[in-house]
């Protein structure tokens, strides 16, 4: 019945081809406004469809070069630590214009790596600066406390800064031991030495350091501030390459 119904009636076929046409036409119509407006968007954000890539590599060339110097002197400048006169570890120029505040660890690998690069600067900058050393012994460094409280006690006897400088060059062999021979080598009078060192005499010392360095935002070590004579620092993370320290000591000078 159906079928018989359309061929009695050409009209009726004419009708619905053109409902088709303006039906598709209609629907050809709707993706092209669309597809208009979706490149209207892209071109006002990124002003060609190149741009989103463009931006997206530049993005991952930065992302990839901020980890590969992680220690650069910070851009911003902080406040550091007060030096205590009288009782910090001071070596350097008594009217330096510059200040470094290591908190460092006698048995940390990377500390042992930047005291050579902390001498240098010395051996370049000589009365312009100044290094503070302060003990931040971290807790996964069983002889680092003990080492710390050994150097203590030769600074009694004015040796701190040859204790210093000895533990560094033999970290591997961080030791009661080797305290005490350390001791007996460098000159001092071993009776008083090893008194002081079983007296555990400079562990609160030792801890107030560690204690004040995380309160000034240590992390690890070393750590160290670079303060010009204005107050005002630079931190240098880690061992870091000595450019890095020498571009951190020229922007704090005056």
């Amino acid at each position: 019945m159906e079928n018989n119904t359309n061929k009695g009636n050409p009209m009726s076929n004419m009708s619905q081809t053109k409902t088709f046409a303006f039906g598709l036409l209609a629907g050809v119509l709707v993706l092209c406004t669309i597809g208009f407006f979706v490149m209207l968007g892209i071109f006002l954000k990124g002003g060609n469809l190149g741009s989103g890539l463009d931006k997206t590599d530049n993005l991952a060339v930065v992302d990839n070069t901020v980890p590969t110097n992680p220690g650069a002197p910070q851009p911003a400048p902080t406040k550091a630590p007060a030096v205590d006169e009288k009782n910090d570890h001071i070596r350097g120029g008594k009217n330096a214009k510059v200040t470094l505040i290591e908190y460092s660890d006698f048995e940390c690998p990377f500390c042992g790596r930047f005291a050579p690069t902390v001498k240098q600067a010395l051996d370049e900058y000589g009365d312009d600066i100044r290094v503070v050393y302060r003990h931040f012994p971290l807790s996964f460094h069983p002889q680092a406390q003990p080492a710390a409280e050994a150097s203590e006690c030769a600074a009694e006897q004015g040796k701190f800064w040859e204790f210093h400088d000895e533990l560094f060059l033999n970290q591997t062999s961080l030791s009661a031991n080797y305290f005490e021979t350390l001791a007996g080598e460098l000159g001092l009078n071993l009776s008083k030495f090893t008194d002081c060192v079983k007296s555990s005499k400079y562990k609160s010392k030792v801890q107030q350091q560690f204690a004040g360095g995380s309160a000034a935002g240590v992390g690890g070590t070393p750590h160290t501030f670079v303060v010009g004579a204005d107050g005002n620092a630079v931190t240098v993370n880690g061992a870091q390459p000595y450019a890095n320290l020498k571009s951190a000591i020229d922007s704090m000078m005056n």
